[in-house]
């Protein structure tokens, strides 16, 4: 009689734990550089020389950013983005500089002091861009507060279209 009830409850301890792993591969996005999908984690050092990953910022909305400052187009974006971070910190804007087209890191240095910008700069020497497919610059990719990649817009974007694309206010 134990034997019946403990095989009972493990049948349906098993059962349980089958639907739940069902329903969670379901419900949670596949990761890739698609809208819908989950954006790929990545570790990269800051200009100001810390690590930082793209999942450190889960839980807020993130414009993530993929420049150089050879883009002219990416200039015209920049003070935007930081009028953006400063009237929004509960966002993160996060700028992927492709630095191995840089002269050098001092480039991208001079550029940031240029344009006051505050938000994290992350240097691209191994390639983060080819695995977000970015084949111009600026890139940008908007993601919700579980990483998944809500709107992936190529070319400059005005602030009000960044915050549209937040959905901010």
């Amino acid at each position: 009689m134990l034997a019946k009830w403990l095989g009972g409850v493990l049948l349906i301890g098993l059962l349980v734990y089958a639907g739940w792993n069902i329903y969670s591969v379901q419900t949670s996005p596949k990761e890739g550089t698609e809208e819908g999908m989950k954006a790929p984690d990545f570790t990269l050092d800051t200009l100001a020389g810390k690590s930082s990953s793209l999942s450190d910022y889960k839980g807020k909305k993130v414009l993530l950013n993929f420049w150089a400052t050879w883009c002219k187009p990416c200039r015209m974006e920049m003070p935007d983005m930081q009028e953006l971070q400063k009237e929004y910190p509960d966002i993160a804007v996060v700028a992927v500089n492709f630095t191995s087209s840089e002269k050098n890191i001092q480039a991208v240095k001079s550029f940031a002091e240029t344009y006051q910008l505050t938000f994290p700069i992350l240097i691209d020497k191994s390639g983060i861009n080819g695995d977000f497919n970015v084949l111009s610059y600026p890139t940008s990719y908007i993601l919700d507060e579980k990483g998944t990649i809500q709107h992936i817009r190529v070319g400059t974007m005005t602030k009000k279209e960044m915050k549209e694309k937040l959905d901010l206010k």
